[in-house]
């Protein structure tokens, strides 16, 4: 899996005023556990778009201090109104602890079914795996070329050397439907919501 490095100082006090004075400077107010305890630093807000603000999922290289440790993000927080970062969770990860992580499905391949006029229908964009450090992959690639109409394929279908996926087992990553079948869907979703407005609109039930 990738790597990304950031840097931080470790915080001297911590509590909401010394919080509210970090973000003032630029900066966020963070905290990483998993480890033997835990750690609470700051870091300056403009590093964080390289781990945050994208769809990759990095392993992060945190420098604390001058102490090193291999962390992920778990957790952030974002002001209501502007949206700006307040406070971020990372997980300390460890070579010999096996680490639970979602990472993204690339799609590979042209399936025969399109070509035949189907409609290629992704259900999940991340698939959430279990693995050790070295094994982490960056994403889960998927070859699709083989797949006809009314063809799918489930989480049970997935074989990978030394990962574990930890979504359940019927659960469909990606298929091709006809493009009618779609249609019918979009329609009877239609009707289902217009009865269910006519309810809501309806006289009361009576007593």
């Amino acid at each position: 899996m990738k790597q990304v490095s950031l840097s931080g100082s470790p915080r001297e006090n911590v509590g909401k005023k010394d919080a509210r004075k970090i973000r003032r400077e630029g900066k966020v107010p963070c905290v990483m556990y998993g480890g033997k305890e835990q750690v609470h630093f700051l870091t300056d807000e403009k590093l964080f778009a390289k781990v945050i603000f994208t769809p990759e999922v990095y392993i992060i290289r945190l420098n604390i201090g001058g102490n090193e440790h291999h962390a992920m993000v778990q957790d952030v927080q974002y002001h209501p109104v502007t949206d700006r970062i307040l406070h971020v969770d990372f997980l300390e990860v460890f070579d010999s602890k096996p680490i639970i992580i979602a990472v993204p499905v690339k799609l590979t391949g042209t399936p025969k079914g399109v070509l035949r006029g189907g409609r290629l229908i992704k259900k999940a964009r991340k698939l959430k795996i279990k693995a050790l450090l070295e094994n982490l992959p960056d994403f889960i690639e998927i070859n699709i070329s083989d797949l006809d109409i009314g063809d799918s394929i489930t989480i049970s279908n997935l074989v990978r050397d030394h990962i574990e996926f930890l979504d359940a087992p019927r659960n469909v990553v990606v298929g091709v439907r006809s493009a009618r079948a779609v249609v019918e869907d979009v329609e009877e979703g239609a009707e289902e919501a217009a009865e269910g407005a006519e309810g809501e609109t309806g006289k009361p039930a009576e007593e």
